[in-house]
């Protein structure tokens, strides 16, 4: 192994991946995500980067993934995924940034040599990558563009395919367990399949036999998974797949997936002839890392049940297993979410258990449900997952149940440690959990949506010149930034009952986000467009994004 950065070789290629010259590229929450044709340097340079990475922990396998998850088929990205499975570490966030944004090829050989002596890199380890896809027309081009930057530096990398997001979680946990106590699964999708699949027949051995579960693909790599599920699954949860277009131009995310439901709160078009009332049907996003229920009425009225739905769902499902195996002491679960999570299922859960509110995305929610032993997360697009802490495994596998109902209530989180994606939000993952738990419980869509009656809530957003200038605290519940507003806001908010309302700038583009609760739908949209109102009086916002509500 070479302890100095193959220069040359990375010269040579990374001349084939020129930086557009004005193009500013930020890794995110969700990595890089722009448009695909703007992307061709940023895989090459991340190629580079997940190999330093793994080089800097010892030769752990990291984790690439091509997708740009929810967002319109035009759009890509891409995110690396340290050992356990988890997000890219937040310091190395800035690294990437700075390596994406070098504007030559000399200053990006600079900047990785920078890198190597700032993170103290022994170029003599080796570097092992595993990558995958989503569905995306612009994908194979970008995957080349990848493979270009593991080979200049030298990479073992393992190609996973056309797969979904937390698919490429599990292998990664999987690769860097193999072999340990804490092995995760077989490193295989057949592996990952079995590990869900048996898990869900333990969870509901002997229970009725359930009703057909509609599934909208949103015409994304969810649909090649889903199909997979369903074949390992059989009569155990029969499913019924939609919008499987996955090789339709301009079909990805388009007028289907977990996002529209979310944001139009209705039904996709495309299945208003096709679900029946009562039936239950779920919503998965592009690459399947988000999960939406639905349901209509017997008068074929809509109803969303979303990632606090979910949360209420699952979290107080395990609280009343931990109970009756006689756990409580030794497990405390918890749950954790963001001010977007409606008032009523805030409520819902305070009186049943701990609930923790973080800042919006995906690292603050994992790392806050980390100091549970049981930690429960979902934001409200229905990204989330269940998180088991080591010590709590090791409870689980150590506990002696003295009755026979102890000993079931053990075998039930014992299996579900096994049927919950751990590593990060899964839609397949959830799904399964969500339908253990309905069967369990012998819920309907419309039982489980009487839990709590949501507050009407409204999502405004306002175009800015700068969306810097506003500044948060509690958890972005709270302006600081620009002064004054926030007085104003309370103002606003004191008028209406059960009136709640924050704001806070978009992580990605020049907009700011105005949330508002209150107990009646027209006082909701009336709060939410009076402090968008504020907020566009005060930041001198875009004419033509005025919303025509307070014109």
């Amino acid at each position: 192994m070479s302890s100095s950065l193959p220069v040359d070789a990375i010269k040579v290629a990374s001349d084939k991946h020129p930086k557009p010259s004005d193009v500013r590229y930020q890794y995110g929450t969700a990595g890089f995500r722009t448009l695909g044709k703007l992307l061709d340097s940023v895989l090459f340079r991340v190629g580079i980067l997940a190999a330093l990475r793994s080089k800097r922990l010892d030769g752990k396998t990291i984790g690439v993934m091509v997708t740009a998850s929810h967002n319109p088929e035009p759009d890509n990205g891409v995110k690396l995924v340290d050992p356990r499975g988890e997000m890219l570490e937040a310091s190395w966030e800035a690294h990437a940034t700075t390596l994406s944004n070098a504007s030559t090829t000399d200053a990006f050989i600079e900047a990785l040599e920078t890198l190597v002596q700032t993170a103290k890199i022994d170029l003599s380890k080796p570097a092992r990558v595993v990558y995958a896809r989503d569905t995306r027309p612009s994908g194979p081009s970008l995957v080349n563009a990848l493979e270009d930057g593991f080979k200049a530096i030298g990479a073992e990398a393992r190609d996973a395919g056309v797969t979904t997001t937390p698919i490429l979680h599990y292998f990664v946990r999987a690769i860097n367990t193999k072999g340990t106590p804490y092995s995760y699964g077989e490193d295989s999708e057949e592996g990952y399949f079995t590990k869900l699949g048996q898990a869900l027949k333990k969870l509901v051995a002997g229970r009725p036999p359930v009703s057909p579960l509609l599934i909208d693909c949103a015409n994304g790599v969810g649909a090649i998974a889903a199909k997979t599920l369903a074949a390992h699954l059989g009569d155990t949860l029969p499913i019924v797949l939609e919008n499987t277009a996955i090789t339709t131009e301009g079909a990805l995310n388009n007028a289907c997936g977990a996002d529209f439901v979310k944001t139009s709160q209705k039904l996709p078009p495309s299945l208003s002839n096709v679900l029946k009332p009562g039936q239950r049907a779920c919503s998965l996003d592009g690459d399947a890392d988000r999960l939406i229920y639905f349901y209509l009425d017997e008068r074929g009225s809509f109803h969303m049940l979303d990632g606090d739905k979910i949360a209420g769902l699952v979290a107080a499902f395990i609280v009343e297993q931990v109970k009756i195996a006689g756990l409580e002491e030794q497990v405390k679960v918890g749950v954790v979410q963001t001010a977007y999570a409606n008032g009523a299922s805030t409520k819902y859960l305070q009186e049943r258990l701990p609930v923790k509110c973080v800042p919006t995305g995906v690292k603050h929610l994992h790392h806050a449900a980390e100091r549970y032993d049981v930690g429960v997360y979902f934001e409200a697009n229905g990204h989330g997952t269940v998180l088991f802490s080591d010590d709590t495994q090791a409870t689980l596998r150590d506990y002696q149940p003295s009755t026979p109902a102890q000993s079931r209530a053990l075998e039930n989180l014992v299996s579900l440690t096994e049927l919950i994606n751990q590593t990060v939000g899964d839609a397949l993952s959830d799904m399964l959990l969500v339908e253990t738990v309905l069967s369990h419980k012998s819920y309907t869509g419309v039982e489980w949506d009487s839990l709590y009656v949501d507050l009407p809530n409204r999502l405004v957003k306002v175009v800015v010149s700068d969306r810097n200038s506003f500044k948060t605290e509690d958890a972005e519940r709270r302006l600081v930034s620009p002064p004054g507003l926030q007085s104003k806001i309370d103002g606003l908010v004191n008028r209406y009952q059960g009136g709640r309302s924050f704001v806070r700038p978009s992580g990605t583009e020049d907009v700011v986000r105005v949330y508002a609760e209150a107990n009646i739908r027209t006082q909701a949209d009336e709060l939410a467009f009076r402090v968008a109102g504020l907020v566009y009086d005060e930041a001198g916002g875009d004419p033509a994004s005025r919303p025509k509500e307070f014109l």
